[in-house]
């Protein structure tokens, strides 16, 4: 057939066969980098606050993430890494001709909504992304026995121990008698006061109070970290309900005393601490236990007599100095101070007069040592000097130490009790004679004298 030159140029220019070429368009790597470019360039397309909603998923259809997708990719990479070597080495093109072609679960028109279709949970361009998924398989190379947690393996002491290093195990396994009190033993032996409060927790909850108490009788280092656990927690009904079993009387009283400090109101104080007195206390704490009982009893007085006269506003010291606290609930030395400042003039018959507290309360506020830097002798002296009366000379001659002079100083001053009663310490009847004879005949310093002479209790010396 004839054909013009320009027929033949079209011809060959429209026909759908073209040379052969190494990079030939055909080959199915080309194809699939093909696909990957157009597939990319689809989410231009795609809303990006959509993308966050879609799910990875592998060729298999399990979510990427999941745990069976994380051991499976956790296994397969050790055998695949012979593989990968062996399809690097190999022509690119032949290597890429003998990859299977799995059934897609893709449809591109769902891609332009955005979303996957039903059934799908990772778009085509994730699955043929270069960069790996991050892969959250678990240690599978980990001892066993970290997975044991909440098991039923773990012996009596292997969970003190694992107690002992701050790891969480479960105690409920220990449901007999033995297995818990066993536990408690281990605990124990273990010297770690935080596991035996554990063990006695757990203890505690279940058991019933006469089990535990039973038990813990016999093994007094438990014992005593459960008392000490009751008293910080402040559960008083049960450490009473202990104390009581295990006939601790004083302990018993102390407890109940104690509870008084969560009384607020003074009135209902003041009758709890009444009912304390006739607990079974030892006999010192039971006098401050009464004396406790006594200095409420007063502040309450002395509060509700003040508070008139101070709303009154007829008393001088309370309109010059108002008072800035109640006085109730407060300690003695509080008491006394606030007595001294604003009832110092007041007779002793009073509640709130200094001196009926200190004579009330004198246990409490204890004594004071007089002290003279330049020597008692010196201040005797002085006294005399000044004519001071024979009772206040024999107060101070008595408060000098060294005996041959406390003996000169009173029988100069003419101190007869002191030289008397320092010969009756000294069991000098010799020296008693001599100074019989410097008193007055008839006097009572005389009939003194005798009655001690006359005395059989009494060994002399000479």
């Amino acid at each position: 057939m004839n054909r013009t030159k320009g027929d033949e140029e079209e011809y060959w220019n429209s026909s759908k066969f073209k040379a052969f070429t190494f990079d030939d368009d055909d080959d199915e790597l080309s194809q699939l980098k093909e696909s990957k470019r157009a597939v990319n360039s689809l989410r231009d397309f795609v809303d990006d606050d959509d993308d966050d909603d879609l799910e990875r998923v592998s060729w298999s259809g399990e979510p990427v993430g999941s745990i069976s997708w994380s051991i499976k990719e956790t296994a397969s990479n050790s055998g695949s890494n012979h593989e990968r070597e062996q399809l690097k080495n190999r022509n690119s093109f032949s290597s890429y001709a003998q990859l299977p072609k799995p059934a897609s679960t893709y449809s591109l028109s769902s891609f332009f909504r955005g979303r996957t279709r039903p059934g799908s949970f990772q778009s085509l361009s994730d699955a043929l992304s270069d960069t790996p998924a991050k892969s959250y398989a678990p240690e599978l190379g980990r001892p066993k026995g970290e997975y044991r947690d909440y098991s039923n393996d773990w012996s009596p002491s292997d969970t003190v121990r694992r107690l002992r290093k701050g790891k969480v195990c479960s105690l409920e396994r220990f449901r007999s008698l033995q297995d818990k009190l066993q536990l408690l033993e281990e605990a124990v032996s273990m010297h770690d006061g935080n596991v035996i409060t554990a063990v006695l927790i757990f203890l505690k909850r279940t058991l019933s109070k006469e089990i535990l108490f039973r038990e813990l009788e016999v093994r007094q280092v438990a014992l005593r970290h459960l008392i000490h656990f009751l008293k910080e927690i402040g559960d008083q009904k049960l450490l009473l309900d202990l104390f009581r079993f295990l006939d601790r009387t004083e302990e018993l009283a102390l407890t109940h005393y104690r509870e008084h400090l969560n009384i607020q109101d003074p009135e209902k104080r003041k009758e709890f601490l009444k009912t304390c007195i006739g607990l079974p206390f030892s006999a010192e704490d039971s006098a401050h236990i009464q004396d406790h009982y006594t200095l409420l009893e007063r502040q309450i007085i002395i509060e509700a007599n003040d508070r008139h006269l101070e709303s009154a506003g007829q008393t001088e010291i309370f309109r010059k100095h108002p008072r800035k606290a109640s006085i109730l609930n407060m300690p003695l030395v509080t008491t006394l101070f606030y007595s001294c400042f604003y009832h110092y003039t007041e007779a002793e018959g009073t509640f709130s007069s200094p001196v009926n507290l200190k004579k009330t309360f004198k246990n409490w506020l204890g004594y004071t040592k007089k002290r003279a830097p330049i020597g008692f002798h010196r201040v005797v002296e002085i006294l005399h000097k000044n004519s001071a009366p024979v009772q206040i000379l024999q107060e101070y001659v008595n408060l000098v130490e060294d005996v041959d002079t406390k003996l000169n100083l009173a029988t100069r001053f003419k101190c007869h009790d002191v030289v008397i009663d320092t010969c009756r310490d000294l069991k000098d009847r010799q020296q008693l004679l001599a100074y019989r004879s410097k008193v007055d005949k008839g006097s009572a310093e005389e009939e003194k004298i005798d009655a001690i002479l006359n005395s059989s209790q009494i060994r002399w010396k000479n």
